[in-house]
Parts: C-alpha cells; sequence; structure tokens
C-alpha cells in the first residue's frame, strides 16, 4: 500500500467545510469532461451517420489527430512545470488561453462549414486540422488541472478525496453532456460548455494554491526534465497497467452508440438514459470507493473495479435486440466499476510522485506521459477498432447476425481480455512490490 506524508494544502480537503475547497478546485473538471464526451464518443458517430464519412476514413484521421495531440502530452507537462516555477498565476492565465480555443474548436468541429460536408475528403481535412487545434487545447487544461491537484499532496485518503472532487464533478459533467444533444440538440450542447468552462475556470482562480517548493527555472532548464519520468522503474510498471485497463475502457467508449443502435436497435430516445445511467453510477460510486481506500488500499480498490467490469461486460454480451431494460443494469454496474478507474489511478500516480521525491518539481512532466497514454488509448481504439470492425464485414446500420457478433465480440469480450490482463499486471507489478515483506525469525537473525 502506498502510503505520504500528509500535507497543509491536502489537509484543507478533510477539514470542516472541505467542500468549498473541492467544489473551487475541482468544478473545472465539469467542463473538461463535458467536452470529451462529444470530442471522443460523440464526434464519430456523428460524421459516420451526419455526413455519410466512410468508417475506414474516419478511424485513421482520428488516429492521426489523436496520436498528434498524445506526443504533445509530455512537452505540455514539462512546459506547465516551468509556469509554476514562474507563478500559479501564469499557469491560470495558460489555462484561459486554451479555454477559450477549445470552446471555438467544439463548435466548428460539430458544425463544419456547410460547403463542406457533401465532399469526404474536405471535411476530413477541416476536421483532422480541428481536431489536433483543439486536443491540443484540452491538453493544455487538463494537464495544468491535474498537476495543480497533485501538487497539493497528502495521505492516500486525502490524494483520493482530492481527484473524487475533480472526477466526481467530472462526472456531472458527462452526464450533463450525455442529456443535452438529445435533449436540446448539439448548438445548445456548445453553449452550456462555454458557460460552464467559464465558471469552472472562475472556480479553479479561488482555489487551494499549492505551496511553493521545487526546481528553480535554472535547475528546470539543465534537467532532462521530458524523459525523466520513464526513468523511473516504479513509475513505468504503473504507466503499463494503466494503459491496458485505459485501452480496455476507451474500445467500448468508441462503439458503444454503435452497439446500442444496431445490436440492442434500441430507440435513439433512450440513448440519453444509457449513458446518464452510466455516468451518473460512476459519480454516485465515487463516495464508496473513498471509504474503501482506508480499508483496502487504492490498488486493490482499483483490482475490485476491473473484477467487477469483466463480470458486467461478459454478461452484456448476451444481449441482443430489446433488450433495454437489461442493457442499463448493464450501464449501471460498469458505471459503479468505471468510479476506481476515475479516482483511483491519479491518486496512486501522486502517491508514487511523492515516494520519489518529485512532489512540487516535476508533476506536469508525469502527468504528461500519464496523458499521453490515456490519449494514445483513445488513438488505438478509434484508429483501430473501426477500421477492423470495417474489415471484418460491420457497417452502420447492420442487421447481418454475423456482422452484429463481431460488434459484439469487439464491444465486449476484447475489453474483458484487456481488464484480465490489466488486472494480472496490477497484482504482480503494483501490489505485489509494494507488499511490506514479513519479518525475519529471530533465529534468522542470528545467522551469520
Amino acid at each position: 500500500m502506498v502510503t505520504t506524508t500528509a500535507s497543509a494544502d491536502a489537509a484543507r480537503f478533510t477539514a470542516p467545510g472541505a467542500w468549498r475547497e473541492g467544489l473551487r478546485y475541482g468544478l473545472l473538471g465539469l467542463p473538461l469532461a463535458f467536452v470529451a464526451l462529444p470530442l471522443y464518443v460523440v464526434l464519430p458517430n456523428h460524421y459516420a451517420r451526419s455526413f455519410g464519412v466512410p468508417l475506414a476514413a474516419l478511424g485513421a484521421v482520428l488516429l492521426a489527430a489523436r496520436l498528434f495531440d498524445a506526443v504533445l502530452d509530455p512537452w505540455i507537462g514539462r512546459w506547465i512545470d516551468r509556469l509554476f516555477a514562474r507563478s500559479h498565476r501564469r499557469v491560470l492565465g495558460a489555462g484561459a488561453v486554451a479555454a477559450l480555443v477549445l470552446a471555438f474548436g467544439l463548435w466548428g468541429l460539430l458544425f463544419p462549414p456547410p460547403a463542406l460536408r457533401g465532399e469526404v475528403v474536405p471535411l476530413l481535412a477541416w476536421a483532422g486540422v480541428l481536431m489536433a487545434v483543439t486536443y491540443t487545447a484540452y491538453s493544455v487544461a487538463s494537464v495544468a488541472h491535474q498537476t495543480w491537484g497533485t501538487r497539493l499532496g497528502g495521505n492516500e485518503a486525502q490524494r483520493s478525496r482530492i481527484s473524487a472532487w475533480r472526477e466526481g464533478l467530472a462526472l456531472v459533467g458527462v452526464l450533463t453532456a450525455a442529456v443535452l444533444p438529445g435533449t436540446l440538440g448539439l448548438g445548445a450542447t456548445v453553449a452550456a460548455f462555454a458557460v460552464l468552462l467559464a465558471l469552472g475556470w472562475w472556480a479553479w482562480s479561488a482555489a487551494v494554491v499549492p505551496t511553493a517548493r521545487g526546481l528553480t527555472l535554472g535547475a528546470l532548464a539543465h534537467q532532462n526534465t521530458l524523459a525523466h519520468p520513464l526513468r523511473q522503474p516504479r513509475f513505468v510498471r504503473l504507466l503499463a497497467v494503466f494503459v491496458v485497463n485505459g485501452t480496455a475502457s476507451a474500445v467500448p467508449a468508441t462503439l458503444v452508440l454503435f452497439f446500442v443502435q444496431d445490436r440492442l436497435q434500441a430507440p435513439a430516445s433512450v440513448e440519453p438514459a444509457f449513458l446518464a445511467t452510466y455516468f451518473l453510477c460512476a459519480a454516485l460510486s465515487l463516495p464508496l470507493w473513498v471509504r474503501l481506500v482506508p480499508r483496502l488500499g487504492l490498488a486493490r480498490c482499483w483490482l475490485a473495479g476491473m473484477a467487477l467490469s469483466v463480470a458486467v461486460f461478459i454478461w452484456a454480451a448476451t444481449l441482443g435486440a430489446g433488450d433495454v431494460t437489461a442493457f442499463l443494469v448493464v450501464c449501471a454496474l460498469s458505471g459503479v466499476a468505471l468510479g476506481t478507474d476515475l479516482a483511483l489511478p491519479s491518486a496512486l500516480l501522486t502517491g508514487l510522485m511523492d515516494e520519489l521525491g518529485e512532489r512540487g518539481q516535476r508533476e506536469g512532466a508525469y502527468l504528461g506521459w500519464w496523458n499521453f497514454a490515456a490519449k494514445l488509448n483513445l488513438a488505438l481504439a478509434a484508429g483501430l477498432a473501426l477500421p477492423l470492425l470495417g474489415a471484418f464485414g460491420y457497417q452502420p446500420g447492420a442487421r447481418d447476425p454475423q456482422a452484429l457478433w463481431t460488434l459484439t465480440v469487439a464491444y465486449c469480450l476484447l475489453p474483458c481480455g484487456l481488464k484480465l490482463l490489466a488486472a494480472g499486471l496490477l497484482q504482480v507489478l503494483v501490489i505485489r512490490p509494494a507488499a511490506p515483506r514479513a519479518p525475519l525469525p529471530d533465529t534468522l537473525k542470528a545467522l551469520p
């Protein structure tokens, strides 16, 4: 189990009235998660169905744009460290600029110029360039916000609370984004996002400022902070678990609307209910997981979430046309499992940086690689899953049993295999090495 020294900054999240501090810091997580749903889930389905873009071509563009975004994240993290070395106000300024770019970028992606909508190549070129810009702005805001929370430090319970505030409010954002497009339309969705983004930044500007510590600008300039995290074996082991587990989650996130519309053949009116149930249950599960952390530890709680996810998706593979109620239960249980993925890995990372003596110094560098892994998962999920589905005979609107079985394997069973692999890696690479060793018997201690 990972333990760290509690800090005065983090202690404010467990003191009386802590909800105010949690809200100030975590509120920006709401619009950042709000925009993630349109960018990573709605956008592929929107371009395929509304504009008739072929899945193979769409997958290639998504893969290229997301890989570009992922590669930039370590550099963005290093840059955020340098901004923190100057002043926290510079970090807030970078977040404000990124927020403006993000709002305009989302509008342009969802509402491309009418002249481009009938032409596949120009439309994909527009989407690819705008995605690269929008994803970059999203990365700047996300890494800056996560680094801020990581610098607060604290023990396991405090770190899980800080992460839970950010991720819990993020789930509120996802719930809002899941409901708005189907009820008020994409235009109202973008307008609501802009307002929430402004409120989130304003609250963040009043949040607890991490205690100044760490490297000076001169020291940062002479150290290869970009590659430094990858030289830490414990970080690489944790990152490996995060990558495999994240890929297991990214595949169904990319394919969920296809599964609902073609495998379940559910009416469009219930699609918001599926997404809302999933994210609402994830949000409601966070206090449960946070309460379990002092008893089981962060890593074992995460392992329990993986096991629950596997059981639920095996059941989902048995569903077919009309199984709307059963899939709502699947969404609820998999949402509970999602709670561990949201709050616990980042808390494990914070504790690891504390143990390595990196807190207040290179959080941005570590989080840059961490977000690189998360973006790589999403890129591979879209860039590989969509073309493979097309190659094996599935196209949107398919009713052929073989095509639908291919969709079921990709949506349900492939993630199960990846989750099992992630669980094994977590046990071998993280939990077992961290377990305290039993003391030697006195008779052995006496041996020469």
